[in-house]
Order: C-alpha cells, then sequence, then structure tokens
C-alpha cells in the first residue's frame, strides 16, 4: 500500500491502516476519505498546531466500526470505534494519556454524536471530517450515500419543501437543507472556519445551479 499520502508518520499508517476499516462497500467512507481527511489535518495543523501522532490515530481509526447512516446504532458509532481504537493503540504500547486524547478526538468526531470537542486534537479532526462533507466532495458524498440508501433525488411535487417537512430519507435534495449548509456554523478552528466558509459558498452555488436544471430558478 502507498503509505505517502499519510506523511511524515508512515510508519504509524502502516501500523493502523489494517485496523482502520471495516469490511464494506461504503465509498463514502473509504481509504480515499481517509486519505482526504489527514490532507485536511494537514493543512489546519499547520496553522493550529496539535500532537500530529494523535491526529493521524484518530484520523485512521475515526471510522473503524462500519454503521450505516439509517443504523438505529449510528449516533452510537463514533463511541464504538474509539473504544476499538483504544484497544488497537494499547497493542501498540501507547501511554494512556495519549490513548484517551485518541479516543476523545474520535468520540467528538461525529455529527451524529452531537458531541463539543474539548481538546485541540478533537477539534482539528472534527474539522477536518466535517470539510470533507462540504464543497464539491460533499456534494458528491451525499448523492453517492443517497443511492446507496435507494432514496430519490428530490420531490418532484415539492422540491423546496414548501408544503411539507423535510425528509433526507426519502430525498436527497433535503440533505442539504437538514444538515450541509448548516456545518459551517458550527467550526472548531479558525481555520477550519475560514475553509469551511469556501466550500459552503461552493454548496449553495451547486444549489443554486441544481433548481435553475429543474425549473425553480
Amino acid at each position: 500500500m502507498n503509505l505517502e499520502s499519510f506523511t511524515p508518520l508512515e510508519a504509524l499508517a502502516s501500523a493502523l491502516l489494517p485496523h482502520a476499516l471495516e469490511p464494506s462497500d461504503d465509498g463514502a467512507h473509504d481509504l480515499a476519505h481517509l486519505q482526504r481527511v489527514w490532507h485536511n489535518v494537514r493543512t489546519l495543523h499547520a496553522e493550529e498546531g496539535g500532537d500530529l501522532q494523535v491526529l493521524l490515530a484518530a484520523v485512521l481509526l475515526h471510522d473503524c466500526v462500519a454503521v450505516e447512516k439509517n443504523s438505529p446504532l449510528r449516533a452510537q458509532a463514533s463511541r464504538l470505534a474509539a473504544e476499538k481504537a483504544s484497544a488497537v493503540l494499547a497493542t501498540l504500547g501507547w501511554p494512556d494519556e495519549k490513548i484517551s486524547a485518541a479516543f476523545h478526538a474520535i468520540e467528538a468526531h461525529s455529527f451524529s454524536a452531537n458531541m463539543t470537542p474539548r481538546t485541540l486534537e478533537a477539534k482539528i479532526v472534527q474539522d477536518a471530517d466535517r470539510l470533507d462533507s462540504l464543497g464539491m466532495l460533499g456534494v458528491a458524498r451525499t448523492f453517492y450515500v443517497a443511492g446507496r440508501m435507494g432514496s430519490a433525488l428530490y420531490d418532484p411535487q415539492d422540491p423546496e419543501a414548501k408544503q411539507r417537512d423535510y425528509d433526507d430519507t426519502r430525498y436527497c435534495l433535503d440533505h442539504f437543507q437538514t444538515k450541509l449548509l448548516h456545518l459551517a456554523d458550527g467550526f472548531q478552528t479558525a481555520a477550519g472556519q475560514r475553509l469551511a466558509q469556501v466550500r459552503h459558498q461552493r454548496l449553495k452555488g451547486f444549489m443554486e445551479q441544481f433548481k435553475e436544471e429543474i425549473g425553480l430558478a
């Protein structure tokens, strides 16, 4: 496996990657996602600082327990991943304080868990993961997941939900209103906030063009 995308900690990446992902066909939470989140972490770390080893461990293991978006266990997924990650790091001889730091960063990263990160590393990991849900990647991943879940693109009778409640389990377009367009408001670091606003504007631009193409603009 090419480890260059996890520079400068290729040796740690080599030890952790076998534990990073459970067998799954989820292309929204795969190796490419881990590579993108690590790239985001490196960008944020250059400005914010933090412990790179803890950051890499949290990135590589934050999805180490696979739970589908429509599963009743979804809100517990990040805690389950944090518990598994702790056991993995213990086998590598990590000290308790570093294991605890990685545990918190993993548990707090998830939107579904609704946790406020307390440490710099947890803030960076949460921001880095959420950046991958914004911009054009956010668009691509949203429609990909909707396809896997069997959702329609939008409600042809009421695409903007003017006469109904939003339902992103049925209509992909609704997910922009229920989640994606609110993500940029919750970033934890100054660098993350700045990058989030750029990607947020891209999301808004996509929405306007999408509505034009279905005859709403």
